[in-house]
Order: C-alpha cells, then sequence, then structure tokens
C-alpha cells in the first residue's frame, strides 16, 4: 500500500477568539476559524477583510516617499515631449507591468516605447546594452518595472550618460540602493503598511493612476489599468491581502465583461466561461496566466505586450492564438524535463535527504521553463529545489530558479551563497542565479549547510496546512456559500482546508487514467462524492482514512452539489490491529497483525523489518517503515510461505 508522505500542520486557534468573531461577524464557526488562522483575529480586522472597501487607506503620495518625485519626472517628460523608455521583464508580472504603463502614459499624451531583456541571452532585469542603447537614441527617462533594485552598475551607468531613472519594483533590497532618480519598493515601506504586498504591477498601477489623476486624465482609464493590475497581481502569485485584496474584488468583478480586446480573447481561447460573475484566482492563476507566461519564458514577450495594448479584436485574437500554441509547448517542455529531472534524482540517486535541499544541473534544459519544474520538484519531494541548466552562449556558466519551502528563505539562501554566484535575486518562495561551473560542488555543500541551519529532517515532505476539523454534517452549501462570498483567496490569503477522521472509503476508481473518483461515509451513514487529482499510484487507497480536502461545487445537468477535492490522507491516528499473533517460522520468531479498516496483514521479524500486505495483492511492502519500504512480489515462495503461517496463527487467536 503506498501512500503520500506528507506532514500535516493542524491549526488550533483560541477558542475565546474564535467565538468572539462568531458574535461581531455572524459567521459560522469554521470560517471564523479559518480568518483567525490567517491572523484575522479582532472584530476590526475581520471588519476590513470582510469588506475591503471600509478601510480609510492612507494615500499613496503620503507612503511612498518617492512618489511625488516620480510623478513629477513624468509630467515633464510628456510636457517636454522627452522619449520615455520602459523597461520590463518576461514574466507575467513584467509584461502585464509595462502593458499597464504603454497604456497609460500613451493616454496621457507621452512618447513612450519599451524594452525587455532577452530572458536567453541577456537574463533578468536592466542592463549597460539597454541603457547604452537608451542614450545612443536620444531617451531622456528610464522607468523600469517588476525590475531594477538590484541593478546598480546599469542605473549608475543611465545616470552617467544624463538619463533620468525612475525604479519601480517589489522585490528584496539589496544592501546598497542603485542612485536612481526616484525608488518606488514596497519593500521600502513599513511591515504594517496596506501596500506592502505590492506586484510589481501594483507599483507600476499606483504610478500611473497617481500621474493621471494629477493631469486631470484618469477618465477612460480606471478600468484598464485595474484590469491589467489583476491579471498581473494573481499571476505573479502576489500575497492576496491589503490593498492587493481590495483591488483584486473589485478587479475580478471586472474581467468577464474586460473592455480589453486582449484579455476577452484570451478568455476565449483559455475556455473561462464569460457567464460568470466574477473571475476566481484560479481562473487566472490556472488558465490566463500561464498562457502570458508561456511567451516570457520560451516565446517573445512583444507578443503579450501587443495582446494587452491593442484595441483590435482581430490582432488580439490572433496574437492570444500564438500564446495558446506557446502554451502547449511549454506544456511538453514542462512534462519532458520533469521526467528527466525525476529520472535523475531516483537513479543516481540524488542525496537529497542528507543534504536537505535538492540541487540538480543538466545541458540542455531550457531556461524558460525550469522554474516551473522547480515548483513541482517542491510538491513531490517537500525539499526546497535550485534547478539549473547551462548558458548557451557561455557553456561554462549555469543558469537556474530556486523555490523554496515554508521553514526556507530562497534569497537569504542564494545572499549565503554570494562569493560563488553571478547575478541572483528573489524573495523567501522563489528565486534566480547564476554561478560559474567549476562552483558547482562549492555552491551544492554551502546550501547544504544553509539548509542543516533552518530545516529539521521531518520538514522534508509535502506541506498540508489544515484549517479545522469538521464532519459530512458541517459541508453544507451555507458552509460554500461563506467560503465563496470571501473570495479572492490565494497566495498569503489561502482557500480553506478541513479535515475528517475516520473516513469509510465506500467506492473508489481511476478516472482519466491520472485522477482518483472516490464516495466517501462517515459512520452515521452521511455520504459525500470526492475527487484526488494526479492520485491514481495510490490506488487503492485503504478503506479507512483521515482526509485533508478542499470544498468544491459541482454544477451537472442544472444542479449543483458540494464536493470535495482530497489535498492529503493518512492513516487513522486512533485505529487499531483487529488482531495479532507471535509464531514461529523457519525456526525465527515473528509478531503478525491484521488491520481490518485498512484490510492489511503486517509480519514484523526480530530486526524490525515488517512486511506488510493488502488481501488479494500480489505486491507488498517490506521495510522498517514506509518511506523506505521496496515493493516485494509476495507470491514467491518464502514469502507466501511466512504469510501462509502468519494467517494460520491469527486463526488460532480467534
Amino acid at each position: 500500500m503506498k501512500l503520500p508522505n506528507q506532514r500535516w500542520i493542524i491549526s488550533s486557534p483560541d477558542p475565546k477568539i474564535v467565538e468572539q468573531l462568531v458574535q461581531t461577524t455572524g459567521l459560522l464557526p469554521l470560517m471564523a476559524q479559518v480568518l483567525v488562522n490567517r491572523e484575522i483575529n479582532t472584530p476590526e480586522l475581520a471588519q476590513v477583510y470582510l469588506e475591503p472597501e471600509s478601510q480609510l487607506l492612507p494615500q499613496p503620495l503620503e507612503e511612498f516617499p518617492d512618489l511625488g518625485v516620480s510623478v513629477e519626472l513624468l509630467q515633464d517628460a510628456i510636457a517636454s515631449q522627452d522619449k520615455i523608455v520602459i523597461c520590463g521583464d518576461y514574466d507575467a508580472d513584467g509584461m502585464t507591468s509595462t502593458a499597464l504603463l504603454l497604456r497609460a502614459l500613451k493616454h496621457l499624451g507621452a512618447d513612450v516605447d519599451y524594452a525587455i531583456p532577452s530572458r536567453m541571452k541577456e537574463g533578468y532585469g536592466i542592463n549597460t546594452r539597454i541603457v547604452e542603447d537608451c542614450a545612443s537614441s536620444g531617451v531622456g527617462l528610464i522607468l523600469t518595472v517588476d525590475n531594477g533594485i538590484s541593478a546598480y552598475e546599469p542605473i549608475a551607468r543611465a545616470i552617467d550618460l544624463g538619463l533620468s531613472v525612475i525604479i519601480t519594483d517589489h522585490h528584496d533590497l539589496p544592501e546598497k540602493l542603485p542612485p536612481a532618480d526616484a525608488i518606488l519598493n514596497p519593500k521600502l515601506l513599513p511591515e504594517s503598511s496596506p501596500y506592502r504586498g505590492l506586484a510589481g504591477v501594483g507599483v507600476a498601477y499606483i504610478l500611473a493612476v497617481t500621474t493621471a489623476q494629477n493631469l486631470g486624465l484618469l477618465k477612460g482609464l480606471t478600468d484598464q489599468l485595474l484590469e491589467l493590475f489583476t491579471l498581473g497581481t494573481i499571476a505573479d502569485l502576489a500575497p492576496l491581502v491589503g490593498v492587493n485584496r481590495r483591488w483584486l474584488k473589485r478587479g475580478l468583478r471586472k474581467l468577464p465583461k474586460s473592455q480589453l480586446a486582449g484579455i476577452q480573447a484570451l478568455i476565449q481561447m483559455a475556455g473561462v466561461s464569460e457567464e460568470q460573475k466574477q473571475l476566481q484566482p484560479d481562473d487566472i492563476g490556472f488558465k490566463l496566466g500561464p498562457r502570458i507566461n508561456a511567451i516570457g519564458r520560451i516565446g517573445d514577450p512583444q507578443l503579450v505586450i501587443e495582446l494587452l495594448t491593442t484595441d483590435e479584436e482581430g490582432l488580439a485574437l490572433e496574437r492570444a492564438m500564438q500564446c495558446e500554441q506557446i502554451n502547449q509547448k511549454r506544456q511538453q517542455l514542462c512534462k519532458k524535463i520533469e521526467e528527466e529531472a525525476i529520472n535523475l534524482i531516483e537513479t543516481l540517486p540524488v542525496n537529497w535527504q542528507q543534504d536537505r535541499v535538492l540541487v540538480i544541473v543538466q545541458p540542455h534544459w531550457h531556461h524558460g521553463v525550469i522554474g516551473i519544474v522547480a515548483s513541482r520538484l517542491v510538491e513531490r519531494y517537500g525539499a526546497p529545489v535550485f534547478i539549473g541548466t547551462y548558458e548557451e552562449e557561455e557553456p561554462e556558466k549555469i543558469r537556474g530558479s530556486a523555490r523554496g519551502i515554508e521553514e526556507f528563505h530562497v534569497f537569504e539562501a542564494l545572499e549565503f551563497c554570494d562569493d560563488l554566484l553571478g547575478k541572483y535575486g528573489g524573495h523567501k518562495a522563489a528565486g534566480g542565479f547564476s554561478l560559474p561551473i567549476q562552483n558547482l560542488e562549492a555552491f551544492k555543500e554551502r546550501l547544504s549547510r544553509f539548509a542543516h541551519q533552518c530545516l529539521k529532517p521531518e520538514y522534508l515532505k509535502p506541506l498540508i496546512k489544515i484549517d479545522a476539523q469538521t464532519d459530512f454534517k458541517q459541508l453544507t452549501p451555507y458552509l460554500y456559500q461563506q467560503i465563496d462570498n470571501l473570495q479572492p483567496w490565494g497566495i498569503g490569503n489561502d482557500f480553506p482546508v478541513f479535515w475528517t477522521a475516520n473516513v469509510k472509503l465506500i467506492e473508489q476508481r481511476i478516472v482519466g487514467q491520472k485522477h482518483l473518483k472516490l464516495v466517501l461515509a462517515q459512520e452515521d451513514g452521511t455520504e459525500i462524492k470526492a475527487i484526488a487529482w494526479r492520485w491514481a499510484d495510490y490506488f487503492p487507497l485503504p478503506t479507512c482514512l483521515d482526509i485533508a480536502y478542499k470544498l468544491k461545487e459541482n454544477h451537472w445537468n442544472g444542479n449543483t452539489t458540494i464536493e470535495l477535492e482530497i489535498i492529503g490522507i493518512r492513516l487513522p491516528q486512533n485505529i487499531r490491529a483487529t488482531k495479532k499473533a507471535v509464531f514461529q517460522h523457519q525456526g525465527r520468531e515473528y509478531a503478525c497483525s491484521f488491520w481490518e479498516s485498512l484490510n492489511e496483514l503486517r509480519i514484523r521479524n526480530a530486526q524490525g523489518k515488517v512486511l506488510a500486505v493488502n488481501r488479494g495483492k500480489r505486491i507488498g511492502l517490506l521495510g522498517t517503515n514506509r518511506d523506505n519500504a521496496q515493493e516485494v512480489d509476495v507470491t514467491q515462495p518464502h514469502y507466501y510461505q511466512l504469510i501462509k503461517a502468519a494467517m494460520a496463527a491469527l486463526n488460532m487467536e480467534k
């Protein structure tokens, strides 16, 4: 029996605080508990969470010290028709930020163009080549979006050449800030600021709106900018808290009826229902966002800029179709590289559990998709992942992507390796880096040293964070309605996860070759249907389980029912063996037990090795625990005779 190797963290908030929120908000106790788990633990915080528009926001001009200077620089450039170049980035955040400011500045009458570095040849962020090209073509003002905070040398070069520079970025701050004329970065604000969680597109949004307001030209621009902010913020996995939550709640209602030809074309290509009153973050995160991100990863970002700035429906549809084709190619690349990576990890083998970090580098992998593969490897192994490939132009250099886990800070890990690296950047959860090939072994060793400082061995399992224990009678349409009313859920405000103990598995079958369709029941006979995505490898599941899940609505033939999306399972913590016995076989002593709820026989030898086999199955597991157990064919004579002796001993115990 093979089960997911997970660790569960079950929240246990103060019942008095939960009860206080129930009294003041009218929420169900389960939902009040969810809010407390999100650190929304006072009536005042709950009021802002439930009704984001009720919060009195400080004006951006009061919060961002350099916003006034930035607006003046833009107004002067527009008035004097100085050429402005937006230096963007090739991910969804960078491309939506670039499109947002292009739309805004053109609306305001600016002479504006954009430049995005080549992912393959130059890597992330503004560089000296872009700066010198701008200087030689008469540009007066460079405006970075979603990059620039770590680009000291290129910015210094721009200032030396007489250009004005505004940096808008949201990445972590380096020790020495670049000598720009103005810097807008939420990381410069206090932790308590509602603007602190903005993505790059959020900073661009504030700059565009404030400039348009100052010029009295915001009319006709508001919805366009809000829609691009919404698209970029969710696609960049920015935290859905503070002003992000407030503005996204509004923006998600606008998107189904978007006035932007490009967003309408994307919605059409992605198969998102236009009948929805509002889009959900998942519609963007899993459908619209990847089609944009795919271009930056393996295509030409100009496609996305044209898609999001054109007002021609024909051109928008053409560009959306190109995004679709490139996204399909990206999916194939990801699948191939992921399979190769898993094969390498498990056949070499890579000793990531001892190192507490998984570092894997191969030639010929595509730079543009290794970050996605890193995320999938984190999901599979539950360890921080640093994945790299060789530069095409400079084969003696490695470029890579990193993804972290809850207790691991990626950017701090990269800083710990500073002297071994070339360029690097990122934040707690993700980062990018480059290094000379001769430093690879030292880099692995240094990362392992950093990981040993913050990770215990038990952390190296995929994490399931759970809000509350429930029984099936509590899973009502009214509960689902309260969950739905509290959208948007997402990064920093995760969709609620519940768990139920000692669930009986009534039916299970594989659907679509990869997924499990289940019917579950509690002891009182209450049944519910469930789906477990990509869990066919665990078929058949034991007949008694603890389950962790999200609630989903299923619409079929005009009927709406509540179903479960299973994300975690474990053997019940309180089950006991139905029968136990000790017996002799071929001169050796064994202990055996039969677990009726799991339909499983376990036989333990004197050395602590256990043979576990489900009744009627040819394949069993042999090892000291399930993590290191190997599959064995129990029809082989020595296993078969041992099982026969164990069953005889158990039958004598009746």
